[in-house]
């Protein structure tokens, strides 16, 4: 009886280690890391993820976007490419439902990104 116990035990302290280790809690993981782009938006227009994973840009209008790294500063933009950030450089989206990748952000910090279509359409991305 002992011996039914204790692999009893021995399966219960195996199944929380796996729980605890396993999952979503990763760092490849992007269910939750979209960013949408409506006529002259990002929603939103900040998010926060971890090393090593990756954001999707979704395009939910037909509008026209190009995506850059920088920022608009009032109705100038400022492209910049910041150390450790994926490059975007020019990137179109024309259609709706279209999307693209960006990442994986594999070094903590906070990275711009903007679309030179719309003044003051600006992304932040902090990654932890």
């Amino acid at each position: 009886m002992k011996k039914i116990f204790g692999v009893f035990a021995l399966l219960i302290l195996l199944t929380t280690l796996v729980a605890a280790c396993g999952g979503s809690g990763g760092t490849g993981g992007t269910s939750n890391n979209t960013v949408n782009m409506t006529a002259s938006t990002f929603s939103p227009a900040t998010i926060t993820i971890k090393k090593g994973q990756s954001i999707t840009l979704n395009n939910q209008t037909a509008t026209t976007h190009i995506i850059s790294n920088g920022t608009w500063n009032g109705n100038t933009p400022v492209p910049k490419t910041e150390t450790g950030a994926p490059v975007m450089s020019n990137v179109m989206f024309s259609s709706a439902n279209e999307t693209k990748t960006v990442g994986p952000f594999n070094t903590a910090g906070t990275y711009h990104y903007y679309c030179s279509v719309h003044p003051d359409m600006n992304l932040t991305v902090t990654v932890q």
